[in-house]
């Protein structure tokens, strides 16, 4: 489907040609029309599928009619009045999302958007509140802080969208949502956007919507099989370090992103990689948000070509010339791994997953096969075999019964002995001689 179906206007259907963009992904085709038409969504769709544009898209047509040229008459410190909040886990996606509304044409529609961000400096993010924004893209943390301090009112919104709901939920902000939900008026429209909308998430979205219009794209398995998935074994750190670099002097790289667990190796693993002469630099939560950027800015650049990231960093990174990922350490959750391998295979092309595992993570393997519904190939590199074999997968013992609980029935019972079983069947054998 086009976009020129979708109901938008001249102006944005201008801003999506000159960009590139003609053909809608399924979550736009299906988003779009009926974002526009109101009421509120609930929309399930993996990462890379264009959720960003389809919500912002129908947000922009919605709010252009009403451009506000009031922003100058306003007192001087009256708090800032958004129409529409876009909220988001990470502050690379809520970047992400700004860089989108700006690519769409937001100033060309007359509209203000800005984004309040944690690690941005307190003095700038007044004066970008200053400006009475329209659109206001915002962290769940620091929003928070400004509404405390009376800076922001949600008097006005009329939009609230959630942008991967699902790992904001993870990140602990569910206080922290249902308390900018509860600021904000009743007749709001809400777009909630996640990976999945069960559980937990399933529960906030019923309790923060109302009558909400069910969307469930199709799982991003087609997305995946443009992605060829491998695995290393490998014995130890050491083992693991030689042939992370031994990979990363594939000539076929464009640009290769890195997953570490925690914060410390991804700065180690950057450090010995730029020793090795690799163009490499690390991302995670602790580094300044300025450090961040410009990190970011290399990347997209071209003039970074190894990026050593951590799960929470590296949300939100879209740039289609990463053609390889390399899980150094394997992610707690199968979700987190379909995360990570969809960081490449972007924009029609092809990509290759790595996962550097350790013999005893066969069941963390195991479990992200059964979630993805694809085997992972192992691989062996001639002269970087794993000299240990792997651990076995053990059944998880049973649980021994609490002290003083019967055991003869339920989940304690103890199996009948076999001479008992069997004791009816050979008296009867006996008997019969």
């Amino acid at each position: 489907m086009t976009f020129n179906e979708l109901g938008l206007g001249p102006s944005l259907l201008k801003n999506l040609s000159d960009a590139g963009y003609t053909a809608a992904t399924p979550v736009q085709a299906q988003t779009i029309a009926a974002a526009l038409a109101g009421g509120d969504l609930l929309v399930s769709s993996q990462t890379g599928s264009g959720k960003t544009a389809a919500f912002l898209l129908p947000l922009l047509q919605k709010l252009t009619p009403n451009a506000s040229v009031a922003r100058k008459s306003r007192a001087r410190f009256a708090p800032a009045e958004p129409k529409a909040l876009v909220l988001a886990p990470t502050r690379e996606l809520a970047l992400q999302v700004m860089a989108a509304a700006e690519k769409y044409g937001v100033r060309g529609q007359g509209l203000k958007a800005v984004a309040i961000l944690g690690g941005m400096p307190y003095p700038k993010q007044m004066q970008l509140l200053a400006q009475n924004p329209e659109i206001l893209v915002a962290t769940p943390g620091r929003l928070i802080d400004h509404m405390a301090s009376g800076k922001i009112s949600f008097a006005q919104l009329e939009v609230l969208i959630l942008d991967e709901a699902d790992r904001m939920l993870d990140m602990g902000f569910i206080e922290d949502i249902e308390k900018i939900v509860a600021a904000t008026p009743a007749t709001r429209q809400t777009l909630l956007f996640s990976a999945t909308l069960d559980g937990l998430v399933g529960k906030v979205a019923q309790r923060i919507t109302r009558e909400a219009r069910v969307i469930r794209v199709a799982s991003s398995a087609a997305a995946r099989a443009k992605i060829e998935q491998r695995l290393h074994r490998v014995d130890d750190s050491q083992h693991k370090g030689r042939l992370l670099d031994y990979l990363l002097r594939d000539a076929a790289i464009d640009q290769a992103l890195v997953f570490t667990a925690t914060k410390r190796d991804a700065d180690r693993v950057a450090g010995e990689l730029s020793v090795a002469g690799f163009a490499a630099a690390a991302l995670h939560g602790d580094m300044h948000q300025s450090v961040r950027n410009r990190t970011l800015d290399a990347l997209r650049s071209g003039r970074l070509r190894v990026l050593v990231a951590t799960d929470v960093a590296a949300r939100g990174i879209d740039v289609p010339t990463i053609s390889h990922v390399i899980n150094y350490d394997l992610p707690h959750s199968p979700e987190d791994y379909v995360h990570r391998i969809g960081r490449t295979g972007r924009a029609g092309r092809a990509g290759l997953a790595v996962s550097l595992v350790g013999h005893a993570e066969g069941i963390t393997v195991r479990n992200i096969e059964r979630f993805t519904r694809q085997p992972i190939a192992v691989d062996v590199v001639a002269g970087y075999e794993a000299k240990k074999s792997a651990v076995p997968v053990r059944a998880k013992p049973r649980r021994a019964p609490p002290r003083g609980a019967p055991r003869s029935e339920g989940r304690y019972a103890k199996p009948a002995p076999k001479a008992a079983a069997n004791s009816g069947a050979k008296r009867e054998r006996y008997a019969g001689r």
